[in-house]
């Protein structure tokens, strides 16, 4: 089916980029993205792919609305403390856009329902902040070969990449950060600043948006943000021929 009028109204400024035009508006509107987190990364990722037209989200978060959250994950509120996270992104995504159909799943998943879930998307965003998901995520994207987009961010500092695993070159995450050798940095832990998670974030709705499109990311490349001096490195980020994960 074609867009309404109403939507061809509201995705217009969208829809006047060449890149995109009806049809690619269109191929949003058809598509799944499942988001795991509902924190800083996911909530300006969240909003961003909700406003843009995505047809389908599901959010994945089992934590539920503190008030030292709202310092940065701006899709919640003070009203929503205790909430499950889910639960508040959902009311505030509905409230920005009812085209989009919401999902949403609030328990920590196991692999095996982690794997269900994902062969139903067309994109997963990585929003996570802990390796063990991190690492679950890059195993069954790759395995069902539905591309990822995995960011993080702490204090002033973050990254973005996007492994297209229909893409038999892509790297993983896996290439960049052995699992053996995984240390945990955690907002909680070292602190961040609010904007820049708000800014990755909104990169990774960037990426996603272009990968449905099939438009060029930033697969086999790690892009740097530097908050401090507002400087940007994107580095190479080639396949490891000895990864454990990419050998499977």
């Amino acid at each position: 089916m074609g867009l309404s009028e109403a939507q061809q109204s509201r995705y217009s400024r969208q829809i006047q980029l060449t890149d995109i035009g009806l049809e690619g508006q269109q191929r949003l509107t058809q598509s799944h993205a499942v988001i795991f987190g509902l924190g800083g990364l996911g909530s300006p990722a969240a909003l961003y792919l909700a406003a843009a037209g995505i047809g389908t989200l599901t959010l994945v978060d089992f934590d539920q609305v503190d008030d030292s959250n709202l310092q940065r994950q701006v899709i919640h509120c003070e009203s929503r403390i205790g909430q499950d996270k889910v639960a508040s992104a959902k009311a505030s995504l509905q409230a920005l856009n009812h085209f989009t159909e919401i999902h949403t799943v609030s328990e920590k998943l196991s692999e095996d329902a982690m794997a269900s879930l994902i062969t139903q998307a067309d994109i997963v965003l990585d929003c996570t902040d802990n390796f063990e998901t991190r690492y679950a995520l890059n195993r069954q994207c790759r395995r069902n070969r539905i591309p990822l987009v995995s960011a993080a961010a702490i204090r002033w500092e973050g990254q973005l990449t996007t492994y297209d695993f229909r893409q038999p070159n892509s790297p993983c995450y896996q290439c960049l950060y052995k699992e053996e050798q995984g240390q945990e940095l955690t907002c909680r832990q070292n602190g961040v600043l609010a904007p820049v998670v708000g800014m990755i974030g909104s990169m990774q709705a960037i990426e996603a948006i272009k990968v449905l499109l099939n438009l060029p990311t930033l697969v086999g490349k790690l892009m740097i943000m530097d908050a401090r001096t507002m400087q940007f490195r994107t580095l190479n980020l080639p396949k490891d021929p000895d990864c454990k994960t990419c050998r499977q």
